[in-house]
């Protein structure tokens, strides 16, 4: 084992889970179970709870259900973990209603995206994110996935981005993992993986941590995977990436990390139901028993 390095800034934690939204089988969203999720997600080892991600079905939540899920999950956190909230939307003037909104309601940060499918120039990127940035006091983390968005954040973007004091941090998923260690470098920002498969590579060259969706299934991996990093036992950590590999390929090899987190929460008892709201559909019988083999084979069950 090497010598511990310093650990870097975490203004977010590091070890956080974007949350699904649990729902009914009637589809209104179940405020006691996502309660209860959050308590148990921190009590795995999270400390960064994010609400009204995209794995949180942002886009087929209305305003006011996120702000009573801000408030009640605050609410029964009582302060254990830092709680984000997402305010994505290829709206402007819409972005700018949820992060209002949201801060209104007691989230302690923001995640802002670039807006999907318009594809903005990069200027049109910059103002979208400023314009919600400068609308509320939060500090925020800009997310990074030109898969979902359809627009990449360039190098000048982000820089510019950056030079705004409440511009803290990335959440990166990408998939350029280079390109990435070079902005961390660079533009001095907080680094978050978004990626699960790539945790191991982002901590172990000086991300403050995750944005995980595995971690629904098993946080406890990830805190003992950053605790090794932090320790400067890049062996132990490697181990644990190891072991966590066919998690994060049975949750996210399909790319349906909402509808298999939920899958994998019902599995585990921890959820009521895995409804989820159009257009996602529960996953087939096939993914489930899948995934309940390797929720058993890795302890989980």
């Amino acid at each position: 084992m090497t010598a511990p390095a310093t650990p870097p800034s975490r203004s977010f934690g590091s070890v956080g889970v974007a949350m699904v939204t649990p729902f009914t089988p009637e589809g209104v969203i179940d405020i006691r179970a996502a309660q209860e999720l959050a308590v148990s997600l921190v009590d795995d080892g999270a400390d960064l709870i994010l609400l009204a991600g995209t794995t949180g079905e942002a886009p087929t939540t209305h305003l006011p259900e996120k702000q009573a899920l801000i408030r009640e999950v605050k609410d029964a956190l009582e302060g254990r973990a830092l709680l984000m909230a997402g305010a994505g939307s290829n709206d402007t003037a819409h972005a700018v209603r949820i992060g209002v909104g949201s801060q209104a309601a007691g989230a302690q940060a923001l995640l802002i995206n670039a807006p999907y499918y318009n594809r903005p120039s990069q200027e049109g990127v910059y103002r979208h994110i400023m314009a919600v940035v400068e609308a509320t006091d939060l500090p925020v983390m800009i997310y990074d996935i030109p898969g979902r968005t359809g627009v990449r954040i360039e190098d000048g973007t982000l820089a510019r981005l950056a030079e705004h004091p409440r511009v803290l941090a990335v959440k990166d998923a990408t998939g350029d993992v280079e390109q990435g260690f070079c902005r961390m470098e660079a533009t001095g920002l907080e680094y978050y993986s978004g990626d699960d498969g790539l945790n191991f590579a982002w901590l172990a060259h000086g991300a403050s941590g995750m944005v995980s969706v595995v971690a629904h299934a098993d946080a406890h991996s990830w805190r003992q995977m950053v605790t090794e990093v932090d320790a400067g036992d890049l062996a132990g950590a490697r181990a644990v990436a190891q072991r966590m590999r066919p998690l994060v390929r049975a949750m996210m090899g399909g790319g349906q990390g909402a509808v298999m987190a939920k899958e994998a929460l019902l599995l585990q008892g921890r959820i009521p139901s895995a409804a989820l709201r159009l257009p996602l559909v529960r996953a087939s019988q096939t993914e489930v028993e899948a995934l309940r083999t390797t929720l058993a084979t890795c302890g989980l069950l």
